[in-house]
């Protein structure tokens, strides 16, 4: 199980779509999770406006087709399998979740706010067996760079 933590120093819009064009050009799922119902709508309209020549097929939790979706957005990891059946979990909120291992890789993006979170995660995600945790954090020209 794969762990990245990606601290952001540029907004999500501009990280997100990049992670999802890369989890569905693979033919994996991703299960996309943030609590706040404004941050999913703004979710769900970023990811079909994010390139004008493209869009990320999407939807919100708890529409007729979830099992459809390469791309679920949700408030939340559930105990029992996501409805898209995603292997990938992108936690958007800052929220570390511990069924968050229960995916084979997670991504997760947190800025200056959250680092307090963040760091107890990765402290906690140390001694876990099976568990990889790699930390990206972007250069000065923006570019991803693993830190640790």
């Amino acid at each position: 199980m794969q762990v990245d933590f990606y601290h952001l120093t540029s907004p999500l819009d501009r990280v997100l779509p990049r992670i999802a064009e890369r989890v569905v050009a693979t033919g994996g799922r991703l299960l996309i999770v943030a609590e706040p119902q404004e941050q999913r709508t703004a979710l769900d309209r970023l990811l079909w406006s994010y390139a004008p020549e493209s869009f990320l097929p999407h939807a919100q939790a708890g529409s007729n087709d979830d099992a459809a979706q390469p791309i679920l957005i949700a408030d939340d990891i559930s105990e029992s399998a996501p409805a898209n059946a995603a292997r990938n979990v992108a936690i958007v909120d800052g929220r570390w979740r511990d069924l968050t291992l229960t995916f084979d890789r997670a991504f997760h993006i947190f800025d200056d706010e959250a680092i307090r979170e963040a760091r107890l995660a990765w402290k906690a995600l140390a001694d876990r067996e099976g568990v990889e945790r790699r930390y990206w954090k972007q250069n000065d020209s923006g570019r991803w760079e693993q830190a640790a």
